[in-house]
This record gives C-alpha cells, sequence and structure tokens, in this order.
C-alpha cells in the first residue's frame, strides 16, 4: 500500500527535523517522494516519520501545521527569531506536561492540598522580598553555598530542598532515552510548567553545572509569580518582557544576595580575581557574579565586557562537555535525574500500591517493563537505606 504525501508536508518534515541530510541519506526515495514521481508505502513513512521525529498523522496533510508551544518561550534580545521549534523542544515539553498531569490526579486522589506559594507573589513585589520568600519555603539560609564542596553538591542540594517543598524537578540532556536526540541549550536552558498541586521545573543538562544552578532559580521565580515558561538567556541577555526581566532579578537575588555582595565586595581586590572568588562562594558562574556587580553598579559596563569578552570564548567548550546528564555513566543513576526524585518516588509508590498499572509507569518514564522494575527496585533499596540508614 503505497500513501501519497504533500511535497510542502514532506519539505516541512525534513526542515523540522534538523537533520534532513541524514534522513535524505537514510530514506534515498525522498527526491521521487517530493517530485511525485514515487509514493512511500505505509511502512516506509511510518519509519520516516519515526526517524524525523515527527508525529505520522501530520504527514498525511495537505499543508504543513503550524506547531505552536503549550507554554510561552521568552527568546533574548540577541536570539534569532525562528518560525518553529525544534522537535526535541516540543518532545520534551509534551513528557514533562504527562508526567504533572499524572502527578495532580495522583496527588489530589491521595488527598493532598494545594501548594500556597504557587503564584502568591506579582510584579508588584520587590525582587528581594520574592527572593527571600523563596528561600523560606525550601529552607535555604543565608551563606549555605558556601558551605557545599563542589557545583554538584550545591545544585543537589537546591534540587533536593525544592523537591521537599512540593516541586518537581527533572533534568535531561537528550530526549527520553534516546542518546541521537540531544537537546541544544541555545535553543532552551530550561522551563516551568506551573501547577497547584505538581509545579514542574526542567533544566537541560547539557548546560553547564553553574548555568543550571541559574535556571533553577529563575524557574523558581515563575512557579512564585504563577506563570509558565521556556527560556534561553542567550549571550546573558534578557527577554524583552516584564516577568522574563523580574524572573532574571528574582533568581539573581535569590543566589546573589545584594546586601551580602556588597559587603564581601569591600573585601576583595581585583588583584584577587574576584569574578572566580565570588563564583565559588555563591556556586554560580563567574559570568553571573559579573553581571550582579554590574546591576548593583560596583563594576562599571567596560569592566564588565571585558569579563564578558574572555568568558564567552571559553563558554562552549565548558557548557558541552559530557556529563552523565546526556547519556553517559550509570544508566540508572541518570534515570534519578531524569525522572526526578519526587516524581520516582510517588510513581513507584503508586505501581507498588496496585494503584497505577505497569504499563502507565512504562509511558511516563520512557522504560521497557524490566528496566523500570530494576529501577523501581534500586529506587526502593536506596530510600529505605534512607529511611533506616546502618
Amino acid at each position: 500500500m503505497r500513501i501519497a504525501i504533500t511535497p510542502q508536508v514532506l519539505e516541512w518534515a525534513l526542515q523540522r527535523s534538523g537533520r534532513q541530510e541524514k534522513l535524505e541519506q537514510k530514506f534515498t526515495k525522498i527526491g521521487e517522494w517530493l517530485s511525485g514521481t514515487v509514493k512511500p508505502t505505509f511502512l516506509q513513512l511510518q519509519e520516516f516519520a519515526k526517524a524525523a521525529a515527527v508525529p505520522f498523522g501530520y504527514l498525511l496533510l495537505e499543508s504543513p501545521p503550524e506547531e505552536q508551544l503549550p507554554i510561552a518561550n521568552y527568546r533574548t534580545l540577541t536570539s534569532k527569531p525562528e518560525h518553529q521549534f525544534t522537535p526535541e523542544l516540543i518532545d520534551t515539553i509534551q513528557l514533562m506536561q504527562r508526567r504533572q498531569n499524572w502527578m495532580r490526579e495522583y496527588l489530589i486522589s491521595e488527598g493532598h492540598s494545594r501548594l500556597s506559594f504557587v503564584g502568591s507573589d506579582s510584579l508588584s513585589v520587590n525582587p528581594v522580598i520574592i527572593a527571600q520568600h523563596i528561600r523560606d519555603t525550601i529552607g535555604i539560609e543565608e551563606g549555605w553555598a558556601e558551605r557545599q564542596p563542589s557545583w554538584q553538591e550545591a545544585l543537589k542540594t537546591v534540587i533536593h530542598l525544592v523537591e521537599d517543598a512540593g516541586i518537581l524537578v527533572m533534568s535531561n540532556g537528550i530526549v527520553e532515552n534516546n542518546t541521537h536526540r540531544k537537546l541544544n541549550p541555545a535553543e532552551f536552558r530550561g522551563f516551568v510548567l506551573v501547577d497547584e498541586y505538581a509545579p514542574l521545573v526542567f533544566i537541560n543538562g547539557v548546560d553547564g553545572k553553574a548555568a543550571r544552578m541559574f535556571t533553577l532559580a529563575h524557574e523558581l521565580a515563575h512557579i512564585w509569580l504563577g506563570t509558565s515558561a521556556a527560556f534561553d538567556l542567550h549571550d546573558l541577555q534578557p527577554a524583552n518582557n516584564e516577568t522574563e526581566l523580574a524572573c532574571n532579578r528574582i533568581a539573581a537575588e535569590f543566589l546573589v544576595p545584594s546586601s551580602v555582595l556588597m559587603e564581601l565586595w569591600q573585601q576583595l581586590s581585583i588583584k584577587d580575581n574576584p569574578y572566580q572568588l565570588l563564583s565559588r562562594r555563591f556556586k554560580v558562574s563567574e559570568i553571573v557574579v559579573a553581571r550582579r556587580l554590574l546591576d548593583l553598579e560596583l563594576i562599571n559596563r567596560d569592566a564588565f565586557f571585558r569579563f564578558y569578552n574572555d568568558w564567552q570564548a571559553n563558554e562552549q567548550r565548558l557548557s558541552h562537555k559530557a556529563d552523565d546528564d546526556g547519556g553517559g555513566g550509570n544508566f540508572y543513576a541518570s534515570q534519578n535525574i531524569r525522572i526526578g526524585q519526587r516524581f520516582g518516588d510517588m510513581l513507584t509508590r503508586s505501581v507498588k500500591n496496585g494503584t497505577t498499572g505497569y504499563s502507565e509507569a512504562w509511558r511516563l518514564t520512557n522504560l521497557k517493563k524490566n528496566t523500570f522494575q530494576e529501577y523501581a527496585k534500586i529506587f526502593w533499596e536506596k530510600r529505605m537505606r534512607s529511611a533506616f540508614p546502618a
């Protein structure tokens, strides 16, 4: 059985995939499909849809669909305008929405209350006050970052506290478990899906550790303001949006309190390499420190851009180092990051109690039967060790 496909739809699918050259090499008849001299078989079209990461039904339309992200996407001032989003971003958001919907229904069925902090602040509130509200809610004390031995431990600490407060946190550098579909931090560093029961933060795992800390803080600000969004923060330039600008200010104040920074700045000198020292102190990237100093008028624009130009030359190398969030390392340890501790806890608990079936769990985690069972076993063994330490 051969299927008629509109050339414009096929061209759209090729461009949307971002892998046109590879697809043309794999499907040698594409040129003939485009010209209409040959029609693909049903099986060929199914294989093409899978390889191009496009819903099969879209290929049967008479004209290309106009895809819309289900959340706002704030492109920064220096970003190039784009008429479409990558299938990697779209598929990731849709997977997170499925997980959030399941979590919301589960929490309601279990009698959990709404989270009072979701949407509890507004743009009229001072960012310093909102940042303190976030710290108070998740239980972060002043000087916490200084006591953390590394970037990794600092990020783990904040994520643990955020999840304990009721917020789902997930991070991945690829779509689901497909190592051939990497996420691009130039398109988005993270996004947030706001919900009164199950707010969800997703962090792009390809980004650098220090950058992920700012992403997490930025998305927390969105939760307190009650707005879902994705953002890229390209070249550290803000999007031209009032909410996005406010979230940047709140995140900066949350991570690098102005009162503490101004006090420390008086104790440092330029020869001390203050950006590096303050970066280690607050467990944020040096560029976040530099930008914070500029915003507080502790350095001028010339000093900032001298530092920025040097930093930018190294950013790509540092941001694209392989790590365990992009598909390497221990597979089951990676799942804890990709699925999230809070979501993994609730889902495996529900499966164990028989309220959620295995087929639903496989769909939500993108793990096959035996793989999910091993993940659940390891998860519960770890949970029991934490609850009853030797």
